[in-house]
């Protein structure tokens, strides 16, 4: 059941990601031969009006086939009126964004819905304290509620460690503890961590950890667009942030992870419950819109990249040129591709 639901889930993204790219073909005139979710052989295949619409036995992609646009053999080409060829560079590249944004925007209603179904976070309710840590030093204990910071209401631990980060200078905290509540004035200091790539960093910090208690929280319509806009934006950033990290060299390629890990960690979240598919779903989604960003030919950020070069330039870039890096980007990300391959295997035999 685990294995069919990442299936579904992966179609759904695909589906979303090419309709993308459809609709804006089709707002701007252009005609779409073939619509795949899917690569390799066709399975089903249906023509409405000119277009086949069809599922392929490979799931691990998808495609919209427009006319004068072929990634396999970039010299085919048609200078029809309702040719993807004939439209001005500015056209091309909001066919070509249109495809990404579809993962962004799918990212977000789903980001909707799971604030609607509640949402798990750590209640604020301190749990360890550092030894020689300002918490301690200013009284506070453990299973101490903390309730307002600053003067602002705190529902969820998130909320404390924000409000440490910008807060300068001592902090007025307000805990509540056996039924009453306290004052506690403290300043947070500079200390040391290691973020979530093994980086040594410095943040404000007052020595405590969450109690490990949750709550659940559910928001309001007025609360929601800014929720899942928020939740999009982070997403994104991690994404971003992951990618520069293994430019870096800080994350080694060891750590990719393919369509086996994808499966993999769907399937987990599907257990756990509708909350957390819907949320990895989105996070997908996003990573699905980010990557085709990337300007590596063969990928949508690729050909945004030589249409942006037309229009500054004033003219197309060359057959030879065109053919050469798609066929380089291909052998790029069919290698990348492999290499997640032999990563995810190589984990499930623990190297053997």
């Amino acid at each position: 059941m685990g294995t069919l639901t990442s299936i579904l889930v992966l179609s759904f993204l695909i589906f979303f990601h090419e309709l993308g790219h459809f609709l804006a073909a089709r707002f701007f005139g252009v005609h779409v031969e073939v619509f795949s979710i899917g690569f390799g052989k066709k399975i089903f295949s249906k023509i409405v009006g000119h277009t086949e619409y069809c599922l392929s036995l490979i799931p691990l992609g998808g495609y919209v086939q427009m006319k004068g646009q072929d990634d396999r053999d970039p010299t085919k080409v048609s200078y029809d009126a309702d040719s993807y060829t004939t439209k001005a560079p500015w056209k091309r590249i909001i066919i070509l964004f249109a495809g990404p944004f579809a993962n962004f925007l799918l990212a977000f209603l789903l980001f909707l819905a799971v604030g609607t179904m509640g949402v798990t976070k750590f209640a604020p309710i301190i749990g360890k304290i550092s030894p020689n840590s300002p918490a301690l030093e200013a009284g506070l204990q453990e299973n101490d509620r903390i309730v307002m910071i600053n003067n602002e209401l705190i529902e969820t631990w998130d909320e404390v460690s924000i409000l440490i980060q910008k807060n300068s200078g001592s902090m007025q905290m307000k805990v509540e503890r056996a039924g009453s509540v306290q004052t506690i004035v403290l300043s947070p200091k500079i200390s040391e961590y290691k973020n979530m790539f093994g980086e040594t960093k410095q943040k404000k910090m007052i020595g405590v950890l969450p109690s490990g208690k949750t709550i659940e929280m559910v928001y309001s319509i007025s609360e929601l667009p800014g929720f899942a806009y928020e939740q999009t934006i982070k997403a994104t950033t991690l994404i971003l942030t992951s990618l520069q990290k293994l430019i870096e060299g800080v994350v080694s390629p060891k750590e990719l992870g393919g369509i086996i890990s994808i499966v993999q960690v769907t399937s987990e979240a599907s257990a756990a419950g509708l909350v957390a598919l819907f949320a990895l779903t989105a996070l997908i989604s996003v990573n699905l819109g980010v990557l085709n960003l990337l300007p590596i030919p063969a990928l949508d950020g690729g050909h945004i990249m030589f249409n942006a070069y037309e229009m500054l330039t004033k003219k197309a870039p060359s057959e030879r040129v065109l053919t050469a890096m798609t066929s380089m980007g291909w052998i790029f990300l069919l290698s990348l591709m492999a290499l997640s391959i032999f990563n995810d295997i190589y984990r499930l035999t623990n190297g053997n």
